[in-house]
């Protein structure tokens, strides 16, 4: 995920990287069963959490995301780079990386056509999302008199970012609003599942009990009828 201070744009609601964390934990809460990391960048990347199952843990991590975690800027090659890092050791069937972000590389030490060509090779498939409005977007900006909101260009290099889906036999995908973002994700989740096989075993439930104790009482009828009935007859 994109954590530069582009994200703070507020074309989307409340701004950005806000609704792209939302919808993002949404997305997570709906595949309990696979094992996700997250690896934010912005002048550079880190991992915000490695690969796990405790949801907990990875939904509180993705709420503290924000913008001021690391130098500004936007290195999309070092984003995937690291996030191909963690993922490659997985033995997983299904391998994938969703790449969002709003803007066109401009840091970092890897070219993210390099870093999609490193996924290609581990057979990772990268799903991109450019996240911003078409033409302008309001971004809130730091002046003398406090913060006031300008609109800005959105510059999203969507040529790139469909370069990286199509070496790794993902796609891209454009979100221009919190609604669209969400259908995205949601065609990502449609698309990603893979069956999964489960070991069953007979479950035996005993029943003999009933009938052995059936068998008693009969059993025992038949003791009383030859001590007490027919002792008596002549």
């Amino acid at each position: 995920m994109d954590v530069s201070t582009s994200m703070l744009a507020r074309d989307f609601t409340p701004d950005r990287i806000s609704a792209a964390k939302d919808i993002a934990i949404e997305f997570i809460a709906q595949r309990p069963s696979d094992r996700m990391g997250i690896v934010v960048f912005a002048g550079e990347s880190y991992t915000q959490c490695p690969l796990t199952t405790d949801r907990a843990t990875l939904i509180n991590l993705m709420k503290e995301i924000s913008t001021d975690l690391i130098e500004d800027g936007t290195a999309i090659g070092n984003g995937l780079a690291t996030a191909v890092a963690r993922i490659k050791d997985s033995d997983a069937k299904s391998r994938v990386v969703i790449l969002l972000t709003d803007g066109v590389n401009n840091s970092g030490e890897v070219a993210p056509e390099t870093a999609a060509e490193i996924a290609k090779t581990y057979g990772i498939r990268v799903y991109t999302i450019g996240v911003g409005a078409n033409g302008e977007a309001p971004y809130p900006v730091m002046t003398p008199w406090g913060v006031q909101v300008q609109n800005m260009k959105v510059e999203i290099d969507e040529k790139l970012l469909t370069s990286i889906a199509q070496t790794t036999g993902g796609r891209y995908f454009r979100a221009t609003d919190n609604t669209k973002l969400s259908e995205i994700y949601s065609e990502i989740n449609k698309m990603e599942k893979a069956r999964v096989s489960v070991d069953s075993f007979p479950v035996y439930k005993e029943l003999f009990g009933g009938y052995a104790l059936a068998a008693l009482i009969c059993l025992l009828l038949e003791l009383l009828i030859k001590l007490l009935v027919l002792r008596r007859l002549p």
